[in-house]
């Protein structure tokens, strides 16, 4: 099992042809698009098939994430496992910073996935402190476990929504490193 644990509200996605139909304002075509990639996100799942994502949102919800949420719940379709948090479901837990953005491998090691101030992906610091992880895994996990079904959230809070307003969102500030962290 691979958790992994998603809590920024705004990346960039580069070159992703749905993504950025979806900031020049044409959400139409962006959700075609992402439904145009399916076999594509789908050979990119047997790599994650072991992968549970947590998926944290915060409202008001950014035009990213709003499409991310139709990108998620496409790969839901395909068979990932994924659920949703709120963020005030989470806020006992960010007194000091916003939750990380892990990738862990539970009993092996764990990354923190850093950003640039766009969203943009600069790397990840690798973690093997067994302590950490095995602290870390059972935190995403119980989470996970009180999180929302992940296609029935995108069901009843993200399909009734109106098309999100083009152009470009300002990423929030993420802690370069998480105070939690080692």
């Amino acid at each position: 099992m691979i958790w992994k644990l998603e809590r920024a509200q705004t990346f960039d996605e580069g070159s992703d042809p749905s993504w950025n139909a979806m900031r020049r304002g044409d959400w139409h075509r962006s959700l075609a698009m992402l439904e145009e990639a399916r076999d594509t996100i789908a050979a990119d799942l047997p790599a994650r098939a072991r992968l549970r994502r947590l998926r944290v949102v915060q409202w008001p919800l950014t035009p990213y994430l709003q499409w991310e949420l139709h990108l998620l719940a496409l790969r839901a379709r395909l068979g990932e496992q994924g659920r949703v948090a709120d963020s005030a479901e989470v806020s006992a837990l960010e007194t000091r910073a916003p939750l990380p953005e892990l990738v862990i491998f539970p009993g092996v090691r764990m990354y923190h996935v850093l950003y640039d101030a766009r969203g943009a992906c600069t790397g990840a610091r690798r973690i093997d402190d067994g302590a950490v992880v095995e602290s870390w895994t059972s935190v995403v996990a119980s989470l996970y476990e009180e999180a929302h079904d992940l296609s029935d959230y995108v069901e009843r809070r993200i399909l009734p929504l109106p098309p999100p307003r083009p152009g470009p969102a300002l990423p929030q500030p993420l802690p370069r490193l998480h105070p939690a962290l080692p």
